[in-house]
């Protein structure tokens, strides 16, 4: 199954409904975004999702998929289905415009960049990656390179944010823990074994938008490496690690 950007809300009405079990917020990298954030009043939340990540200042999230909006937990900041490309609120309506693992999925980047800059008074706030480092992680690198070049296809690169949103734009990096309770792409670095589990790789959107014939060959080597020990001693070194860059990053910009 190879879903195209343009269409985000078909992309997780289909993919997203496992996400309450596998994507789960983690509270060090809910931390790096708090503090990118900042002390303000007032966010909305685009792509927001089943509302991981999203600050108690909220007051808008804006999420175009239900299947998504239906997994938000009770008492959750307000929802509207929408898309970053046409925010419904005024302009300078907010303190903070936040964007979390969302930007991929958008039709047109630079429209719902200037949305953000619109709503917001004070910050743009995004948790995205590196899509060059995430290319070199060891599951994209030694067993799918499929799904690397799915990820290639739609990955917004971090210098193409950079140019939208202009000199002052600044980027921190976020090591991912080794026990990472949010399954996103490179999650499972010293877990190896999860990625064998297809529930797991069905809330990964690189894993998810790529056709399963083309990754049934690596999987089946991951399998095979993981019985014999090979992979773990060719990655011993990440076995003794508590953290790893694997390319994610907050980029923040004072508007």
């Amino acid at each position: 199954m190879t879903l195209d950007r343009g269409a985000p809300a078909a992309l997780y009405d289909e993919i997203g409904r496992t996400y309450g079990r596998t994507r789960r917020p983690d509270p060090r990298i809910a931390a790096a975004i708090r503090a990118a954030v900042g002390e303000v009043d007032s966010v909305v939340n685009v792509g927001a999702g089943a509302g991981a990540y999203e600050p108690l200042q909220t007051v808008l999230a804006v999420e175009p998929s239900r299947v998504m909006i239906d997994q938000r937990p009770a008492g959750a900041a307000p929802v509207v289905q929408g898309v970053a490309e046409a925010l419904p609120l005024p302009d300078r309506a907010v303190d903070a415009a936040l964007a979390v693992l969302t930007v991929h999925h958008w039709s047109d980047v630079g429209a719902g960049v200037a949305e953000m800059r619109r709503v917001a008074r004070r910050r743009a706030v995004f948790f995205t990656w590196w899509p060059g480092r995430v290319a070199e992680f060891w599951l994209l690198r030694e067993y799918l390179p499929a799904a690397a070049e799915t990820d290639a296809r739609h990955a917004v690169p971090v210098e193409q944010l950079l140019r939208l949103l202009g000199p002052a734009a600044r980027v921190r990096s976020v090591p991912v823990p080794h026990d990472c309770t949010d399954g996103f792409g490179a999650a499972y670095w010293r877990r190896p074994e999860a990625y064998l589990d297809a529930e797991v790789r069905a809330g990964i959107s690189m894993l998810a938008r790529t056709e399963p014939t083309a990754l049934r060959a690596g999987l089946q080597r991951l399998e095979d490496d993981l019985r014999s020990g090979a992979w773990r001693r060719r990655h011993a070194d990440l076995l003794a690690a508590d953290a790893l860059d694997e390319g994610y990053c907050v980029v923040t910009v004072d508007l």
